[in-house]
């Protein structure tokens, strides 16, 4: 199995080997029955389904770590034990076992070594009918990004889920020439204090679930300076959420942070839609697509602009006819507890 080629990050038990015990009654022996291996010249795997209680039999157990990945037909709904209650809402937290949100609600892929290209598109749930509309046209491998301050977004979430969309929490941050630009409601600043900022996270962070993690929205200023995204990181690593950091500041800390806060990190080549004609953002996922082919992945961000998604909805057909692979944004992080 090739190290990309598994979509969750998961940490298998060690396989156990015991010696050969006696020979045990044929009730018992019929507990754990391995499938019979047809004739070979070569190695064979044997695929064994043991009862969840069984006690070592001296076989070892392969298991498919990708098999642990949620059903698609469930996979908007929250697992309970990545939820802690609080009173900002229901926050994403590492369950007791070590799953991290970042593992749980990931979307699979190919796992193949080909061109890979990642799309996020943002602002959803800011207009109530152009949010339906990009989750009805946009292919299932492009990541959606919800804006924290739009609305009934478990009822987005739960929409793009089932379309079979990775999500991302986009939180306001500040950005440069702030406050004359606003990010919107509950923007961490980087003169406000750390508990004031990691309040307004938990606001945004609860505001939906089934999020791999978040991104900035704006944020100029605040991704640059490190007294104000040293709680954001320290918080993201402990609840094991992802960062996405648009690439649109060039000075940005999140790289060095990310890694010291054992935060998956993906950061964008590229924003697709600066200008808001088809054929400039045509041009852009072209422009992605060659990065890709030259370096192996690249990844763009985007508005839910009526131009961008029907861009993108017509570009992604004619990519993967071209080899091009589209993946959810995830499968672009770098995961420091999977080193690499």
């Amino acid at each position: 199995m090739q190290d990309d080629g598994l979509r969750v990050p998961v940490t298998p038990a060690p396989p156990v080997v015991e010696q050969a015990a006696a020979p045990q009654p044929p009730a018992q022996a019929q507990q754990a029955t391995p499938q019979p291996a047809a004739p070979s010249s070569g190695p064979a795997i044997i695929k064994v389904n043991p009862e969840p209680d069984l006690p070592s039999s001296g076989v070892v157990i392969i298991r498919d770590p990708s098999s642990l990945a949620r059903n698609p037909r469930t996979a908007h709904l929250p697992d309970k034990d990545l939820l802690e209650q609080t009173e900002a809402g229901p926050l994403p937290v590492r369950a007791a076992d070590g799953r991290r949100p970042f593992d749980v609600y990931s979307m699979p892929w190919s796992g193949s070594r080909g061109a890979k290209v990642a799309i996020v598109i943002g602002g959803l749930g800011l207009s109530q009918t152009g949010t339906q509309a990009a989750i009805k046209a946009l292919p299932a491998e492009v990541t959606l990004g919800f804006a924290s301050a739009g609305n009934s977004l478990s009822r987005w979430m739960q929409a793009g889920r089932q379309a079979g969309h990775e999500i991302v929490l986009q939180v306001p941050m500040e950005p440069f020439d702030y406050p004359r630009v606003d990010p919107g409601r509950n923007t961490l600043t980087v003169d406000a204090s750390a508990a004031d900022n990691l309040q307004n996270l938990y606001w945004a962070l609860g505001r939906m679930t089934n999020y791999v993690g978040v991104m900035n929205y704006m944020g100029g200023r605040f991704v640059t300076d490190q007294q104000a995204m040293t709680p954001l990181m320290a918080e993201l690593g402990k609840r094991g959420l992802m960062y996405l950091d648009d690439g649109s500041t060039a000075r940005s800390l999140a790289p060095e942070m990310s890694l010291a806060n054992s935060v998956p990190l993906a950061v964008g080549d590229g924003v697709i839609d600066g200008e808001r004609e088809r054929g400039a953002i045509l041009k852009k996922l072209d422009e992605l697509e060659a990065t890709a082919r030259a370096r192996g992945s690249a990844i763009g961000t985007g508005s839910a602009f009526d131009e961008t998604v029907d861009a993108v909805r017509s570009w992604v057909a004619e990519a993967k006819k071209r080899g091009i692979e589209i993946v959810p944004v995830s499968a672009l992080a770098n995961d420091p507890e999977r080193g690499r």
